[in-house]
């Protein structure tokens, strides 16, 4: 029998029969072999069903809280009703010990309650279900976080469950401020996604604009937060990232605490934070708990990883190629010597050694782990030496491309990573166009485009431009907790006070 098209909108009204009910619950899914139909009747012989998905819910629940309810309640003490509006709200107020219970009346919303490991009681003669939070799948367990690793903080990251996300947050923000929305997105997949922010705090032309742009979204399916996060940022044409991802649930809590919103996807360990900047990339969870001078330190190491990985191999092309005079003699004749039996010019060597090492790096990613450190071992050490011996490659160059993707690992943030590896490409051919002349309009085209992003309204490139003098405290510096009173201006118009003035000590 083919079921009916429905369409993904369309409203039905819960069938007064049971057994109408329960066909149509048995035709939607497609007489999926894990729906289980339990049948019961109890309280005066009132027929009803239990309908869950095998594996979905919490078995042990579904006896000692449903069943056992339902069973054990005796039928002297159960009154007469007229309706079965009146005989389902005693089953849900007096009989039921569970306590997060809901009433349907259509179709749409059981089944995704059903789909979400909900427990639904269908009563014979009712127009209305009783949908029982039971969920009790297989959840991955906290574990430590794996892309934004820290040497001093919690070790904790995020897990593919919604709620013990929310959880988490909750057990650091212990405030009743601290508000969450949440709506299903995806017309087919029906992705739970939530939204956190503390209500005093916040901007409110960022959290307007934001539920504006998930409420625009029309897509059959949202498998993961990257979905969300191409679809709500400002600009698509633009390597750099405007929304920060992060599975650490105390960066998120700080990011909550300076006005920001974070949006939490089900099914997957990364959580958005909007409004983000271009600083917010450059900033690990740690520099907030070592001392102010050490993470400024690191601070600034990452700023100047950024800019060798991005211009080392453009400044060695552009120097080998039309500023050798920059160079001392004694470096530029060993150079030279090193380069007389290359092939090629400094820009296709530069470009091989690159792609190699991309290709190095993707297979890393995909690679079985049993093999990884051997296939490492050889793709780095074997194959950099024996380019060299063969004359393909100079070593200055191993040496450059070397420091290159150890610096682009400095970047905290992933997203910021790619960016870098995109420009390098660009920069490098540049450098072989035009020499230092074409790297400084590369510089001037990246800079002035990074003044045009917005991230929801805000200037990408705060508080550099437009500048914000209170803000550069926690920008390329991080100031101690002391001078920093203030929330930075970018995150909103919320309460800015974060902390008293502390009186001076001896």
């Amino acid at each position: 029998m083919q079921s009916q098209i429905v369409q993904p909108h369309e409203k039905i009204s819960l069938p007064t029969s049971l057994e109408a009910c329960l066909q149509h619950i048995r035709t939607e899914i497609g007489g999926s072999p894990d729906l289980v139909v339990k049948r019961f009747s109890c309280l005066h012989l009132w027929p009803g069903a239990l309908v869950y998905m095998e594996g979905m819910i919490d078995v042990q629940m579904l006896h000692q809280s449903v069943l056992a309810s339902l069973m054990g309640y005796p039928n002297e003490h159960t009154p007469k009703f007229d309706n079965s509006i009146d005989r389902l709200r005693h089953v849900k107020e007096d009989v039921l010990i569970s306590g997060d219970t809901d009433y349907m009346e259509e179709m749409e919303s059981l089944f995704h309650r059903l789909l979400s490991g909900s427990i639904i009681l269908l009563l014979d003669n009712s127009t209305l279900a009783i949908a029982i939070s039971a969920a009790g799948w297989e959840n991955r367990s906290i574990t430590e976080a794996q892309s934004q690793s820290v040497v001093r903080g919690p070790m904790e990251a995020f897990t593919e469950n919604l709620r013990t996300n929310m959880t988490m947050i909750r057990r650091r923000i212990k405030d009743p401020q601290l508000w969450i929305e949440t709506r299903q997105i995806g017309n087919v997949t029906k992705t739970s996604v939530a939204i956190l922010y503390v209500n005093h705090l916040v901007d409110r032309s960022v959290l307007d604009e934001l539920r504006r742009r998930l409420d625009d979204i029309d897509i059959d399916g949202i498998l993961e937060s990257g979905y969300i996060e191409e679809l709500i940022q400002d600009v698509t044409l633009t390597p750099f990232p405007t929304i920060y991802n992060s599975e650490r649930p105390d960066t998120v809590s700080a990011a909550l605490l300076e006005g920001r919103v974070a949006i939490i996807v089900d099914g997957t360990p990364f959580v958005l934070l909007v409004p983000s900047l271009f600083v917010h990339f450059f900033q690990s969870a740690e520099d907030y708990y070592q001392r102010a001078d050490i993470s400024t330190l690191l601070r600034l190491i990452r700023y100047l990883s950024f800019f060798i990985a991005m211009l080392a191999p453009s400044f060695y092309i552009a120097i080998t190629t039309f500023h050798q005079e920059m160079l001392p003699t004694s470096l530029l004749i060993n150079l030279a010597a090193q380069r007389e039996g290359v092939p090629f010019p400094a820009f296709i060597e530069a470009v091989l050694m690159e792609l190699t090492y991309e290709i190095l790096r993707e297979a890393g990613v995909r690679i079985p782990k049993t093999v990884g450190q051997a296939v490492s071992i050889v793709g780095t050490l074997v194959i950099g030496q024996a380019a060299v011996d063969a004359g393909v490659v100079s070593a200055a160059m191993v040496i450059i491309v070397s420091i290159t993707a150890i610096s682009s690992y400095v970047i905290p943030e992933n997203g910021m990573s790619i960016a870098v590896r995109i420009l390098r490409f660009i920069l490098m051919l540049l450098a072989a166009s035009f020499g230092f002349y074409g790297i400084l309009i590369g510089l001037l085209v990246i800079l002035l485009h990074l003044t045009s992003l917005r991230s929801f309204g805000a200037p990408y490139m705060s508080p550099f431009g437009p500048f914000a003098a209170s803000d550069i405290k926690d920008s390329l510096f991080r100031m101690p907790w002391t001078h920093m009173l203030r929330r930075p201006l970018s995150s909103g118009n919320g309460q800015k006070t974060r902390q008293k003035q502390r009186s001076k000590r001896l």
